[in-house]
């Protein structure tokens, strides 16, 4: 096996978690070493900030409960260039070292843009955790994207202007319901007689827009939300497999 070959599935992937502590909040941390966890091993966890700093409080609560290891980058003058510079420079100096399978980047600023795409040139996973506001570019350099109020509210996200011909379904998510974009992935992903495999659809959707959640949408798997609308979808059982067609 090559130094970046990943293993043949994700629960057996070696994980560098690095944090921006500009740019993330300990509120969630334990949430997010759980999500961490349901992709892989965590065998690195560092997190880059002024913790001299009060802001930086919060963070000193938890860093020592979650195995977190603080990397001190003082503030010498305004801005965050310097940590995020610190970060990167990290970021490398593991890829070279051959030991990791994938990097999970804890931050809603998009100067990890370049970072994430070198990590993905590597062959390595990349999974992004940041806020609604993380700029798309930064979203979609990802394999995968978790928006962080997903994590802090129990799985909806931060309310959009529903769409006024859509039904509701009987979850309550905030965000959009995306209808048009869930029936055309499926589409892409269906067979001759229009079933997709529910595992082939979830990993065609993620392809297609890293940050995609069943979460946003107040449910807690794909699922869920697939036997929740039945007014789009039909599920059928096929052993330990289920498959789905859209209706009509």
């Amino acid at each position: 096996m090559s130094t970046h070959e990943r293993p043949s599935t994700e629960g057996q992937l070696r994980l560098a978690v690095l944090i921006d502590a500009d740019n993330a909040q300990a509120a969630v941390i334990e949430a997010l070493l759980a999500e961490v966890a349901r992709f892989g091993d965590a065998t690195v966890r560092r997190i880059y900030g002024d913790f001299t700093a009060s802001t930086s409080r919060a963070w000193k609560k938890v860093l020592q409960r979650n195995a977190i290891k603080p990397v001190q980058q003082f503030a010498y003058s305004t801005g965050k260039n310097a940590t995020d510079s610190t970060l990167i420079i990290d970021a490398m100096d593991l890829l070279y070292t051959g030991n990791f399978d994938g990097f999970c980047l804890v931050t809603s600023d998009s100067d990890f843009t370049g970072l994430a795409t070198r990590l993905r040139e590597a062959g390595l996973m990349v999974y992004g955790f940041g806020e609604r506001k993380t700029p798309e570019a930064f979203r979609n350099a990802c394999h995968r994207f978790v928006f962080v109020e997903v994590l802090r509210s129990g799985g909806t996200a931060e309310e959009e202007t529903p769409e006024p011909a859509q039904p509701k379904p009987p979850a309550r998510g905030t965000a959009k319901f995306p209808k048009k974009f869930l029936l055309t992935a499926l589409e892409e992903s269906a067979d001759d007689n229009g079933w997709a495999n529910l595992g082939t659809l979830g990993s065609y959707l993620n392809k297609l827009q890293p940050d995609f959640d069943p979460r946003l949408y107040g449910y807690r798997k794909l699922s869920d939300l697939v036997r929740a609308r039945k007014d789009l979808f039909e599920m059928e059982e096929r052993g330990r497999d289920i498959y789905v067609r859209a209706l009509g």
